[in-house]
């Protein structure tokens, strides 16, 4: 194995805090106290109705400017406000501040210098946006650990479409026998990699699959490094 594919946000950073950490500084700086019954709820509604649009996108149902509006605009009608200027205003603000928020996952820096020094190829594979990734990258400083980085959207498909894969083979030229995609996604990142040929490791830090789901299943980082001999000699 030469190549290590990663995909970004729920495995290396930490989408989940991050994205609340924004949305606190927003409910705050935007007084949304003020009409909303707690930041909880806010942030409740927020996740059912971003996560349902993100499904949408990744079905090409909706554009990426319309998913960054309406996952607060559908969010704030369904509390009780129809506001657009306000819709529009934390749409802004959570692209700026989302970003910026630094929580990686325990151990993600450790893991990147050791395989590094043990030679390997890292690259990502997101289907998040060009701009956003990029600063998330440079601002936790890892960027510098990846060669490549593909985002789907270059390609007009989402993963786990094998055009984003075999895209990403190309231009790290690898070959799929030697590679590995790591990713937290069952359906997106390892069946995903699994059909274009390519092993994967599926990375379930909250342990919401059961043990088996896959060959290949860890709970933390650091145990990529050691499992990676067992992935090229069943790979023989």
């Amino acid at each position: 194995m030469k190549h290590l594919f990663f995909d970004l946000d729920h495995t290396l950073w930490d989408f989940d805090k991050n994205s609340e950490a924004a949305l606190r500084i927003l409910y705050a700086d935007l007084n949304l106290d003020e009409h909303i019954r707690s930041f909880q709820t806010f942030h409740t509604t927020y996740k059912k109705v971003n996560t349902q649009l993100w499904r949408a996108y990744g079905k090409g149902q909706v554009t990426k400017e319309d998913l960054r509006i309406r996952r607060f605009s559908k969010s704030l009608h369904k509390l009780g406000l129809s506001d657009s200027v306000l819709s529009e205003q934390m749409a802004e603000g959570y692209v700026r501040l989302s970003p910026l928020q630094k929580n990686l996952f325990p151990g993600t820096t450790e893991m990147l210098t050791s395989l590094k020094q043990d030679g390997f190829r890292l690259h990502i594979i997101t289907n998040g946006f060009r701009e956003i990734q990029e600063i998330k990258l440079r601002n936790t400083d890892i960027r510098d650990y990846f060669d490549v980085v593909l985002c789907s959207e270059e390609m007009g498909k989402q993963k786990p479409h094998p055009l984003v894969f075999q895209t990403a083979l190309e231009r790290a030229g690898a070959k799929k026998e030697e590679s590995i995609m790591i990713g937290d996604n069952l359906h997106t990142d390892v069946m995903g990699a699994s059909r274009a040929g390519i092993q994967a490791i599926l990375f379930d830090p909250e342990r919401v699959h059961r043990q088996g789901t896959h060959e290949w299943h860890i709970h933390h980082l650091e145990e990529i490094p050691d499992l990676i001999p067992w992935i090229s000699k069943a790979n023989q």
